[in-house]
């Protein structure tokens, strides 16, 4: 047998791995209804129509060639103005980078900055590929718990217990994935003093950014005077544009301290080409268009926010904390006698109620005993997936 890196088999990725079990259900004619992904075009949403158009105008006028890699001119002069009109930074277009989604820049990131050993400050719970890629860059990523009373917000004190000196970065998710949390500009200011400190960049992972309900957003990129932060963001979920994996990172350095940092990424840019090239020309025509789409769209899944919320927190043995970002909600197993884990419970779930939700624990740390649920299907898709988990719970306890 030719055997894998140990680097590759390691990679865990819960969102999908509950999938498995979901399609041999499906093999067998039974229904099952997905709150496991965070995909928005699998329901009712799509990007907008100036976008689709201009990506077909794009192909058909013959940009199907190799572009730059740190991508299209235009696009990024584009991206350098949104930016200063959503969170007022200082970049310019030699500051901004193109990638193929967010994931691929947190790649690139951790690729230039990770030795083996260094250590990554993530949210506990995260979105799994951020503990994935640290670990496949042989670094180890430490979790800063969240307050799940306060909404999901950061604990700045265990976020201070976790840093060492083999710290290399702390990473941001705001709005957050799972927890739906969106962290104030209190403690955004507490993580860039606490990164000043031990001389650290911030990264922000901003990809829901403006889908906000009750407050708004606010990028420490706006925030830092002296702090280095890397903000990523794309086209998956404000633009609705998932499958284009488009996305881009721009590097907020007033003292220039990321230099040998933003040299390493280009050169892993180099070595994987470029981004999609008429996607890029689509995604100038989504940063410099109308965004009148998103109100219909954030007045919707405000809606199904508030439903799944209430249904939840009426469900015996479950309660869950107000998203206010996202789509995502992170309820509590509050109780345990009936499962060994909360992978467990989800499959049990799913098996009986045939509702697929993705395990706590699959985000890491903070997550154990909580499952994710997305709130993107219409209310009465909800309503029976809301039913059916009633019904099962209500057995379960007796």
């Amino acid at each position: 047998m030719i055997h894998a890196s140990k680097r590759a088999i390691g990679i865990e990725y819960a969102i999908r791995d509950v999938v498995l079990p979901a399609r041999e259900l499906e093999k067998q004619g039974i229904k099952i209804i997905k709150l496991n992904i965070g995909d928005p075009v699998k329901f009712d949403f799509q990007p907008p129509q100036h976008m689709k158009e201009a990506y077909c105008k794009a192909i058909m006028e013959g940009h199907n060639y190799y572009g730059e890699s740190e991508g299209d001119i235009e696009l990024r002069k584009a991206i350098v103005e949104r930016e200063k009109k959503k969170n007022g930074v200082d970049i310019t277009v030699d500051d901004v980078m193109v990638t193929a989604a967010v994931t691929e820049a947190l790649q690139f990131i951790f690729g230039a900055i990770v030795e083996p050993g260094d250590e990554v400050l993530i949210p506990g719970p995260s979105y799994p590929p951020y503990v994935a890629l640290v670990k496949f860059y042989d670094g180890v990523p430490k979790a800063y718990l969240g307050i799940e009373e306060e909404g999901w917000q950061p604990d700045i004190d265990d976020m201070r217990k976790k840093i060492s000196e083999k710290t290399k970065a702390i990473a941001v998710i705001n709005p957050n994935n799972p927890t739906g949390a969106l962290y104030d500009k209190k403690t955004l200011k507490e993580i860039l003093d606490l990164a000043g400190e031990y001389d650290i960049p911030v990264i922000s992972d901003e990809i829901y950014d403006l889908m906000t309900y009750e407050g708004k957003h606010v990028s420490p990129g706006s925030l830092t005077k002296d702090v280095p932060v890397i903000v990523m963001n794309g086209l998956s979920k404000v633009y609705f544009a998932t499958g284009w994996r488009l996305g881009y990172m721009y590097f907020v350095d007033p003292e220039n301290k990321l230099a040998e940092v933003k040299e390493a990424i280009g050169k892993l840019a180099r070595i994987r080409l470029c981004p999609n090239t008429p996607a890029q020309k689509a995604a100038i025509a989504g940063l410099t268009g109308p965004m009148d789409y998103l109100d219909e769209y954030m007045k919707k899944l405000k809606e199904r926010r508030d439903y799944i919320y209430k249904r939840l927190n009426e469900i015996p043995g479950l309660s869950a904390q107000k998203p206010e970002g996202a789509f995502y909600i992170f309820p509590r197993i509050e109780e345990r006698s009936k499962w060994k884990s909360d992978k467990e419970f989800v499959l049990d779930v799913l098996r009986n109620a045939h509702i697929l939700v993705v395990h706590g624990s699959g985000f890491g740390e903070g997550g154990e005993w909580h499952f994710r649920a997305v709130f993107l299907p219409p209310i009465e898709i909800l309503e029976e997936a809301m039913d059916n988990l009633e019904k099962f719970m209500k057995e379960r306890l007796g």
